[in-house]
């Protein structure tokens, strides 16, 4: 993610626990809500201090203005993460939270606003690391990989920043073909199409958390808004992505119809057998079933898998995300990188196999791989 964050104009991230921080203003704040493409949420720092009691989290919360962030009509609640000795229930911080934010509005107002745990229209993030705590602004709302362009998805469909995530670290250049031949609902297809014509992937999403801020700037946000391209003439790059399943690839298509981008995203109902490369050099991503539905039918089905990469496939990096370790093996192929993953609650490998023509291939192509 800092990488991206480069690409988008911001200097010197700082790489924390999970997290990427910088500095900035609310415009940028604005801004990447809607380009950033690997992020799960982007967090306003309210607060950070330190507790050398459990006593110490109310009182030092009550020092906040909390009414300066949202208003009476707005709901919100309070979530995050507690790794500390100091409470005795994980819980217990967002209870203590929420309390300082009611009693700081009745003590203004003499009136509080609602909670609402489920879909709070304002949420801030408490995260306490043994004594340390940083207290956050949620300025997304709901994750951000609801992205608001996919209308139909199918069976375990691919999380949108997942998909961005996985293409950015194949590296991809964003000119050379790029294929999918498990394309399920689309996702990466989407994402790739959407990076290749420089258009962000929110550029369907209507909503966001920092709409209901006190401090909403309307115009801002539409000027923002207004900079995007929403036209596209051509890609740099041919992307075509197939599935065995027809449904699939109805939804795939009924998600890439409603974007700029979705006439020149090529799909078809084919096993990946069947399927054809297009061009000498290119990327293709793979998220193939890991067997947790197939049984032992899906050891099979890697096998050709790595015959179809090792006969068709050369001249591309080919990158396989799967939580089936021992399907690896099948591939026949040894990796030329692993990238530990979690989709989901499931822990994953990504693998990139390069496939080469004339002296490598002996290489590469010969020798399968050793756990």
């Amino acid at each position: 993610m800092s990488e991206e964050l480069v690409e988008l104009g911001f200097k010197n991230p700082e790489i924390l626990n999970r997290a990427v921080q910088i500095k900035g203003t609310w415009k940028d704040v604005y801004y990447l809500n809607l380009h950033i493409r690997c992020a799960i949420s982007v967090l306003v720092r309210v607060e950070s201090f330190f507790l050398k009691h459990e006593d110490d989290l109310y009182k030092k919360c009550m020092r906040i203005d909390w009414t300066s962030y949202f208003d009476m009509d707005k709901t919100f609640a309070v979530k995050g993460a507690v790794f500390s000795d100091l409470f005795n229930h994980s819980q217990y911080p967002f209870f203590v939270v929420k309390d300082a934010i009611v009693d700081t509005f009745r003590d203004k107002f003499d009136d509080r606003p609602d909670v609402n745990v489920k879909t709070p229209q304002v949420l801030f993030d408490v995260y306490i690391n043994k004594r340390e705590v940083i207290i956050s602004l949620n300025a997304s709302g709901a994750p951000l990989f609801q992205r608001g362009y996919r209308e139909s998805v199918g069976e375990a469909p691919l999380n949108e920043v997942m998909a961005a995530g996985l293409i950015r670290l194949s590296g991809w250049d964003r000119k050379s073909t790029f294929m999918d031949p498990f394309c399920g609902s689309g996702t990466l297809l989407i994402e790739a199409a959407l990076l290749a014509a420089g258009i962000p992937s929110l550029v369907e999403r209507q909503h966001f958390a920092f709409k209901n801020f006190a401090n909403y700037d309307a115009e801002m946000w539409e000027e923002i808004q207004a900079a995007v391209p929403r036209r596209v003439m051509e890609l740099p790059c041919e992307i075509i992505g197939s599935d065995i399943d027809a449904e699939a690839v109805t939804n795939t298509r009924r998600n890439l119809r409603a974007l700029p981008v979705g006439r020149f995203v090529k799909t078809s109902v084919d096993a990946f057998q069947d399927v054809k490369k297009v061009g000498e050099t290119g990327v293709m991503i793979s998220n193939p079933p890991y067997g947790e539905r197939m049984g032992e039918e899906v050891e099979e089905m890697y096998a050709e898998l790595g015959d179809w990469m090792k006969t068709e496939m050369k001249g591309f990096d080919c990158w396989v995300l799967s939580s089936n370790m021992e399907a690896f093996k099948e591939l026949g192929l040894r990796p030329d990188r692993k990238i530990k993953l979690f989709n989901g609650d499931l822990t994953c490998s990504f693998r990139k196999y390069a496939v080469y023509e004339g002296s490598k291939k002996g290489k590469y192509m010969n020798k399968p791989e050793k756990e």
